[in-house]
């Protein structure tokens, strides 16, 4: 039996609601997506590592259900990128009433 639910999400439309992802390993928040390409940026250490992958890579693009990420081959080789959602939080402590507002 196929799972419907999670085959009819494209790496695209879970990149939209995307806040981080990570790509082989390494944790990127500089990551673009537009008609043109995905571009995604992350530092190895001291290095800047840059993936650039075409419309027509990121579709054929397969979710794996057991290790939770896409596969996505580029022009380098095979890559395994996870797409995370961000939560965020403040620093204003709510049991205190902010006297400057």
């Amino acid at each position: 039996m196929i799972d419907f639910a999670m085959t009819a999400d494209t790496l695209t439309t879970v990149l939209a609601t995307s806040d981080m992802l990570e790509i082989d390993g390494l944790h990127a928040f500089d990551f673009n997506i537009d008609d043109q390409h995905l571009t995604i940026s992350a530092m190895d250490g001291r290095a800047e590592k840059r993936w650039k992958f075409s419309p027509e890579q990121v579709q054929a693009a397969t979710f794996d259900d057991t290790l939770q990420s896409w596969t996505l081959i580029g022009d380098s080789g095979e890559h395994r990128l996870t797409c995370f959602q961000a939560f965020t939080g403040n620093n204003n402590d709510e049991d205190e009433a902010d006297d400057d507002a």
